[in-house]
């Protein structure tokens, strides 16, 4: 029974991708989950927080309609409900999991697993018996949880982090979200649209650190105009609960936020490694996340590691290609390649995505380089569909043109990424994207019309 290949602790992502990957090549594999397959991105990440945003949007739009020559009135929200589309859906998948799990002869064990010297994986079962087994490798998938602040104590009630927010039985009527990265903004999107009171809050120079500054700013411009306040390089210094919800002390540039009261206070300033399963000094750690080489292989030989326990960028596509390049090369189906190519993609309204250099980055790396830019405002399809908010930025190195980065905020920003993504891993330059026929009326058009206007031949624009 206990002469596995692998075992995978961790079933999110990262876990479920290699275990299957690993079956598929003839392995005998056993994961290891203390919940139910899927990880933080099938159950509170990923999968249920789009759920929700698309119910606000769609609520949003009906409140618009009339923009569109509709006349609706009357319209209500059972917010109830709205949270348990998205726990259906996320249950719906995690049954798709299992269904996988039984179709690729992929073994699967409830419980808490811990790695041993040695190589040797301990489980703790729910009923309180222990097994111990000893795999040929094993691959560590136990992904990250939200980081917290030592000063600020989660409560669950008052003081969230995202796994709370997102099955509240009605929304608050003011929140104070701490930390503008994709978590922050995708929350702050979604209450404001249920009629919240939201508050934004980071303490860098912008929101969405790390995408590129003109993207940040458009977002940061389109909140406010919605009724989001957004307040940047600002630091919180005192969080506690009062009798009517939250008190705030904050410093920073704008006198506005110094101090806030408000019902909730949401924390998503990022996240951290989930470490349970490794005994402090079993493995070289990094930053606080576990060190994997450029074959994802540990400082523990047969010991590997995917997805967001190495570290950034914590993305569910990232840590599912990371499993498959970590089970491909322990197995010798060829050497592993570390991501380099990866679009973000972050679901608020308008939504925002980028794969490749910031231009502040290309600075930077001393590249020579063109911009092309195109608005969503001058596209004929996003005026017909009533969302022409944003533009899309392409960057491109020169002489030759080639597809350094791309930043889309605006209507399906999330989905016109992959046209960009696809041509910087096929290596195809500006001409490419100039010389592919796009339909018309698309909103894919403003890639064409973008790469056109680098070179100061765009048509519409």
């Amino acid at each position: 029974m206990n002469s596995y290949d692998l075992i995978v602790i961790g079933g999110g992502p990262a876990g479920y991708v290699g275990a299957i990957r690993a079956a598929q090549l003839g392995k005998r594999v056993l994961l290891i989950e203390k919940e139910r397959p899927g990880g933080t991105c099938l159950h509170w990440g990923c999968i249920p927080t789009k759920s929700l945003l698309k119910c606000a949007e769609l609520y949003d739009q009906i409140q618009h309609a009339e923009n569109f020559g509709l006349k609706v009135s009357g319209v209500e929200f059972d917010f109830p409900k709205v949270i348990a589309r998205s726990r259906g859906i996320a249950d719906r998948l995690a049954k798709g999991i299992e269904a996988l799990f039984k179709k690729n002869k992929v073994e699967h064990l409830t419980g808490v697993a811990t790695l041993k010297e040695g190589r040797s994986v301990e489980v703790k079962l729910a009923n309180g018996e222990t097994q111990t087994f000893q795999p040929e490798r094993v691959l560590l998938a136990t992904g990250a949880r939200p980081r917290l602040l030592p000063s600020v104590k989660v409560d669950g009630e008052k003081i969230l982090t995202s796994r709370e927010a997102m099955v509240l039985s009605k929304p608050p009527k003011s929140i104070v979200i701490i930390g503008g990265g994709s978590i922050g903004v995708e929350f702050a999107s979604f209450f404001h649209a249920f009629g919240s009171q939201v508050t934004l809050v980071e303490m860098l120079p912008q929101i969405l650190p790390f995408e590129d500054e003109e993207t940040a700013s458009e977002l940061a411009k389109q909140f406010r105009r919605r009724g989001i306040q957004v307040f940047t390089e600002t630091k919180l210094e005192q969080c506690e609960t009062s009798a009517n919800g939250v008190k705030l002390r904050f410093s920073g540039k704008d006198p506005a936020a110094a101090e806030m009261e408000v019902e909730k206070v949401l924390l998503a300033i990022g996240l951290e490694a989930n470490l349970e399963a490794v005994p402090s000094g079993l493995l070289k750690l990094e930053k606080g996340f576990i060190h994997a080489n450029e074959r994802y292989e540990t400082s523990m030989p047969g010991v590997y590691g995917a997805g967001d326990v190495i570290g950034p960028p914590w993305l569910a596509h990232v840590a599912s290609y990371e499993a498959v390049q970590a089970v491909e090369g322990m197995f010798g189906v060829h050497t592993p390649k570390r991501v380099t190519i990866f679009p973000s993609c972050i679901y608020c309204q308008p939504q925002v995505a980028s794969v490749g250099l910031t231009e502040k980055k290309a600075k930077e790396l001393g590249k020579k380089y063109r911009v092309g830019k195109f608005p969503f405002f001058a596209l004929g399809k996003a005026l017909a569909a009533g969302d022409n908010t944003g533009f899309v930025k392409l960057i491109f190195g020169e002489p030759k043109g080639e597809i350094l980065g791309a930043h889309i905020v605006g209507a399906e920003a999330t989905e016109l990424i992959s046209e960009v993504n696809l041509g910087m891993t096929m290596e195809a330059t500006r001409d490419h994207i100039v010389a592919t026929l796009h339909a018309h009326p698309t909103l894919s058009e403003a890639l064409a019309e973008a790469a056109a206007a680098s070179v100061g031949e765009a048509i519409h624009g």
